[in-house]
């Protein structure tokens, strides 16, 4: 009688468990913070064509400088006024960070990016889409990524304006002068990052490639002048070289780096 008890008591412990757990499931993991970026909105007139205007719900091309190595274009599934020069704070998803996270697990044989990647981006974004939609939208988002893979597009949740922001100081006098340095000399005044590079998802194979930039008085890279996608896609806010000095004076040099993507494995 006792034992039968107890094996009662057991199972309707149990199954008090079992009501506790179906009337309470485990809430859900928490979303990803979304991506944020601020900079100085660019409208590019010119350039809005059917895909671009595709990304931009009607509207032109827009970017946001957020700095001179760094350019953001806008994808938007909104119409929303986006005034030149005017500092916007915008949220959503850095599609190319996004696609990378994903993967690949075609390996290569279906191209950069997957469909089913920027289908799942744009559902990221933009959850709830009629289905015509976000086809549109990952059509648009997949052509534009092919054509230039280190050019970020942002998918676009909240944007605006940045009120009472106040300009940046602008150093009084002359840019300094600039000259031209090989790029062997230029290579010996490296003193952070690296040239040598894991290959980006869309060029697995890798590469050499040779960047012309502008390196300014403090060292640092201030233009990307020319170079190959890849050269697009270098950190290059990671380098720094020792400052080149002329007549006791810092000075801009204009040079070519040699950057060694190696392949991925």
């Amino acid at each position: 009688m006792t034992r039968s008890t107890h094996v009662f008591g057991f199972l309707a412990l149990a199954l008090v468990g079992l009501t506790s757990c179906s009337t309470n499931p485990p809430a859900k993991p928490a979303a990803a913070a979304p991506d944020k970026i601020q900079g100085k909105a660019q409208v590019m007139l010119d350039e809005t064509g059917a895909t671009d205007t595709a990304l931009n719900a009607g509207g032109p091309s827009v970017y946001l400088i957020v700095s001179p190595l760094n350019r953001y274009r806008l994808f938007l599934n909104k119409p929303f006024e986006v005034q030149a020069g005017q500092e916007y704070v915008a949220e959503g998803v850095y599609a190319q960070k996004a696609i990378d996270a994903i993967g690949d697990p075609d390996q290569g044989k279906n191209g950069y990016p997957l469909g089913s990647s920027c289908d799942r981006i744009v559902n990221m974004a933009w959850p709830g889409l009629a289905m015509d939609a976000a086809e549109s939208y990952s059509s648009s988002l997949r052509v534009k990524v092919q054509r230039f893979p280190a050019r970020p597009v942002f998918l676009v949740t909240k944007i605006e304006p940045v009120t009472g922001a106040k300009p940046k100081d602008v150093e009084a006098g002359k840019e300094a002068p600039k000259i031209n340095v090989p790029a062997d000399q230029q290579r010996a005044l490296l003193v952070e990052g690296s040239t040598i590079l894991p290959a980006p998802l869309w060029e697995p194979a890798g590469a050499t490639v040779h960047c012309k930039v502008v390196v300014d008085e403090q060292g640092k890279i201030a233009e990307l002048a020319t170079g190959s996608q890849l050269c697009e896609t270098v950190p290059w806010v990671q380098l720094r070289y020792k400052p080149t000095v002329k007549s006791g004076h810092p000075v801009r040099v204009s040079t070519e780096v040699e950057v060694r993507f190696d392949p991925r494995k």
